[in-house]
This record gives C-alpha cells, sequence and structure tokens, in this order.
C-alpha cells in the first residue's frame, strides 16, 4: 500500500517538474520573440538625415525629432566659405539606417581659421608663390610690378602692408601682397594661348606671362570636359600690358551655365606708372596707358605711383 501510494507521489511530482519545465520555455520563448523586440526596437530603423551645411542649433532639433543623438568630434576643419558651427561631415552618412537613439559623429566648421606658417616666397616664381600659397589655404590681396631685373620673381612679400617674415603665423584664408620684377625691357606682353587647357594650368600660365585671370563664365560643352577652357578674350596673341585680365569661358560639369567671379585665392594686380616711354611707343603702345613701377634706388623715375586694381 505504502509502496503504491510512493510511486503515485513520484508520478505527480515527475508530471508538477515537466509542466513547469514546459512553462518556463513557454516564456521564455515569448520573452524573445515578444518582449525583448519591443525593448531592443528589434527591426525598427531610422534613416539618418543629411545634415551638412546645417547650423548646429538647427542640427541639434533635427536629432532630437528623431530620437537620435550626437557627439561633436575634435576634428579640426575651417572652410572660409561656410558660416561658423555648421555641419561639415557626419557619421553614419545621409541615408544610413540606424536604431533610435544611436549616435551621429559631427564635424563642424571651426569658428576661428586655424594659423598656419608663412612661406618664404622672395626670388621665387610668381608661379611657385601661387602653388605655396594655395597649398596653405592664403591667397594673394595685390600684384605690384616694378622695373627690375628679375623677371616675375617675387621681391618681397607683405601682409596688411608690412613686411612679413617666413615662419610668421597668420590666419588661413589670409591675403598676401607680392611685389613682383617686371624686368628691365619692354613692359607688354603677348597673351598666350590657353584655350583647350584646364583652368588650373590655364591660370599658371597667365601669371607666367604677367596677366591674370578676369571673369570665369561656365558653360556646357560637349566636345570638352569639364573645366576645360573653350574661349578667352583678349584674342591670342594680343599685346598688352602687365597686369591685364583675360576673361575666361569654361566647361562646366553640368547642363546649366553658370556665371561666376574668380576664386577667392585670383590676385589682384597692381601696376604703377610706366618709365620707358620710347620703349612703349615704339611697341606700338601709348605710354601713359601702361602702369609700372620703378625702384627707389633710380632717381631719375621717381614719380612712380600704385593703384590696386579689384578683382571681377
Amino acid at each position: 500500500m505504502a509502496l503504491c501510494i510512493t510511486k503515485r507521489l513520484i508520478k505527480i511530482l515527475i508530471l508538477n517538474v515537466s509542466l513547469m519545465a514546459f512553462i518556463l520555455v513557454g516564456l521564455v520563448w515569448l520573452f524573445f520573440q515578444f518582449t525583448l523586440p519591443v525593448i531592443t526596437k528589434h527591426g525598427q530603423a531610422i534613416t539618418v538625415p543629411n545634415l551638412k551645411g546645417i547650423p548646429v542649433d538647427e542640427m541639434q532639433h533635427i536629432l532630437s525629432s528623431r530620437h537620435l543623438r550626437y557627439k561633436i568630434t575634435q576634428d579640426v576643419l575651417y572652410f572660409p566659405n561656410y558660416p561658423p558651427d555648421v555641419v561639415l561631415e557626419q557619421y553614419p552618412k545621409a541615408g544610413a539606417r540606424v536604431k533610435e537613439g544611436r549616435s551621429i559623429y559631427i564635424t563642424l566648421n571651426a569658428t576661428q581659421p586655424p594659423e598656419v606658417l608663412m612661406p618664404n616666397l622672395v626670388d621665387g616664381s610668381v608661379r611657385n608663390a601661387h602653388i605655396s600659397l594655395k597649398s596653405r589655404g592664403l591667397g594673394y590681396h595685390t600684384i605690384t610690378y616694378v622695373t627690375d631685373i628679375a623677371k616675375n620673381a617675387v621681391l618681397e612679400q607683405l601682409y596688411k602692408g608690412q613686411p612679413i617674415a617666413p615662419g610668421t603665423r597668420i590666419p588661413q584664408g589670409s591675403k598676401i601682397d607680392l611685389v613682383v620684377g617686371a624686368g628691365l625691357a619692354k613692359h607688354a606682353v603677348i597673351v598666350p594661348d590657353i584655350v583647350e587647357m584646364k583652368v588650373d594650368e590655364a591660370e599658371l600660365l597667365l601669371l607666367d606671362t604677367g596677366l591674370c585671370v578676369g571673369t570665369v563664365t561656365y558653360e556646357h560643352v560637349d566636345i570638352l570636359q569639364a573645366g576645360t577652357v573653350f574661349r578667352q578674350q583678349p584674342k591670342v596673341g594680343s599685346q598688352l600690358n602687365l597686369g591685364t585680365k583675360i576673361n575666361l569661358w569654361v566647361v562646366e560639369a553640368n547642363p546649366q551655365a553658370v556665371d561666376t567671379e574668380p576664386e577667392p585665392d585670383q590676385p589682384i594686380i597692381e601696376t604703377n606708372p610706366a618709365l620707358d616711354t620710347a620703349t612703349l611707343e615704339s611697341s606700338g603702345i601709348a605710354a601713359d596707358s601702361v602702369a609700372l613701377s620703378t625702384p627707389e634706388v633710380q632717381p631719375d623715375t621717381a614719380n612712380s605711383s600704385s593703384t590696386p586694381e579689384q578683382t571681377n
């Protein structure tokens, strides 16, 4: 009798344990199937918005409304054409799918330009000066041509009207004034052929010649690559004064024609009164139409002056 009762109790116990195990497995399955996805928002994703060019205050509002977070990186970037504290870079990129609460890493435009070291431009060519300044985020303000044997060589480098020593720290984007030798012979130059050249190459060639870029007009042309000069004015072979601007027509990347001003680092060419009247008139050029200056060591050419010419 007692043995039968014991066997019955064991069966009930086994049945209860099995039932409890079954219920436990079911609860675990329900948790992973329904409860956990709700907690972790499994399968739900938010599209990252495009934040580039947006001020930081507006960026905060946009991310908050989408239940996203952000972190400002320590990267220092500065673009003078953008206002301070606007978004320059973001990660993940716009269009990426992320979970709610994900942090978006943001790089902002610096409020102040970083400082760069002033290079040594003296005794180098105008071409090298252009390349050296551009590589450091600097540009030209004026180029003053003076009569000197060192033709097309930089004689002085100035910042805000004062000589600036190489290695001096100045804000990125600053403009440098250059004094450049014009040679001792005639001061008229011949316009080179820059058609079918890339616009950057054309600019360097014009600088080597003693000319500069004027207005740049972008138009759609099928037969040439984007960024290629397809027209110039004045025309090839024209005899012009030092510092004259050459207007360019350049192939644009899209069908819409856009007229633009020269890039910010384009130089303003400054010239001074002519000295060699006979040489100029023998070349068929009116002496009063050419602007040059003479070093102070030449007493017979004392009435030189300088008038900056603004770029377009």
